[in-house]
């Protein structure tokens, strides 16, 4: 069966489009033996990892995709099949859909002990998580996740260029150099509105007149899907969630009154905390505290979508300049550094920096730093907005 399963690799390896190099693959630790790749539906990890096949082992025999949708595994562990991949030369097995098959943790458990010489790298949900007793598995696994593409990664694809990632800090201390640098070879400004709308999801490349129809999908399949399955959540409880989805996205930014939530959708207080942390995991909104992080289960100080391309899908009435300022902004920095309430100004990034988020006619105070739109260079400190899009 393992030569059926190499056939389909082939197949895969060899009709695959032209893709858009991520950084992630620059990041990733691939010596390490346990490898999960986490992110949204249709945010690109199997081509991520196709990609990765194609760049570093070409047509090599020893790497193998699998999805583990495919029916054979209803009767085949992931162990036994692993074994006979090893028996026949295969070093690096690649599994994508790992939540689909049941018992997954103790069956990677037991490929970590009894094939050593095996490298194993899967994909999940941005949900999946490992409790507490599946401690043997978490201190052994390497987890990372495939955000959707940054600015940058659009922006190459779009220009043909090969900008490099700056850093926060860099841009920080140098944002007018590397500004004039990137506006003397491209206008990112012109690009800059199609990406809020329609470049976060790979699905442009395939399937540019039907990006929405495409988001939207995907985002049904996690609500219908991934967030019941992984939460124990009964089916009929769905309409209540999608409302609370549609009632930020309508909203947003805003503090939530979770009482009034709760009266939306005639449910508990208790509940609409549960669903705005399902949302958060699944990738759909972004939850801005005071310190920075969700402690005890405490109410944000303001919810937002988790990245513009969501806020023109579900409630395009609400794509307006601020909102999809402070989205892009919190999406875009919220990545690679922390980012917390401000009292100062809009947020409080690595506890230091206070950013205000705004159009080109922003001034910011001597303790803020403005993240301004509509300005290709800034000065001092007021940074154009588009430029906190290279982070990544």
């Amino acid at each position: 069966m393992v030569e059926i399963f190499q056939d389909i690799h082939k197949t895969l390896l060899e009709s695959t489009h032209p893709t858009i190099s991520r950084e992630l693959l620059k990041t990733i630790d691939w010596s390490q033996q346990l490898i999960c790749i986490k992110g949204f539906r249709g945010v690109g990890k199997t081509t991520f990892l196709l990609d990765y096949i194609k760049k570093k082992y070409s047509t090599d025999n020893s790497v193998l995709y699998v999805n583990l949708n495919n029916f054979y595994f209803t009767g085949r562990t992931i162990i036994s099949f692993a074994d006979e991949f090893v028996k026949r030369g295969g070093k690096i097995l690649i599994l994508d859909q790992i939540q689909k098959y049941p018992n997954w943790v103790r069956e990677l458990k037991n490929c970590h002990d009894k094939l050593p010489a095996l490298k194993i790298i899967f994909t999940s949900s941005p949900i999946l998580e490992l409790s507490e007793e599946q401690f043997d598995l978490k201190k052994i696994l390497s987890v990372y996740h495939l955000e959707g593409l940054s600015f940058r990664e659009y922006l190459n694809h779009a220009t043909g260029n090969n900008f490099p990632v700056i850093s926060f800090d860099e841009i920080i201390a140098n944002h007018t150099c590397f500004t004039r640098d990137i506006v003397s070879r491209v206008r990112p400004l012109a690009y800059f509105g199609e990406y809020l709308a329609n470049g976060f999801y790979p699905y442009f490349i395939d399937y540019p007149n039907y990006y929405s129809n495409s988001l939207l999908k995907n985002v049904n399949l996690a609500l219908e899907i991934d967030v019941p399955y992984f939460y124990q959540i009964e089916l009929k409880y769905l309409p209540k969630l999608r409302k609370l989805l549609y009632i930020i996205a309508s909203e947003t930014p805003f503090s939530p009154n979770v009482s009034k939530l709760a009266a939306q959708i005639k449910t508990s207080r208790a509940t609409v905390m549960n669903y705005l942390r399902y949302l958060r995991k699944a990738k759909l909104i972004q939850l801005l505290y005071s310190d920075g992080d969700e402690m005890d289960m405490k109410k944000p100080e303001k919810v937002y979508m988790h990245d513009t391309n969501l806020l023109y899908a579900i409630a395009p009435n609400k794509a307006e300049k601020l909102n999809l300022r402070q989205t892009f902004f919190y999406n875009q920095v919220g990545y690679t550094q922390s980012v917390a309430a401000s009292e100062k100004a809009d947020f409080l990034i690595n506890n230091q920096h206070h950013f205000i988020v705004g159009g080109h006619k922003l001034e910011p105070e001597p303790e803020q730093i403005a993240a301004a739109d509509m300005i290709e260079t800034g000065g001092d400190n007021k940074i154009p907005l588009w430029l906190f899009g290279f982070l990544y």
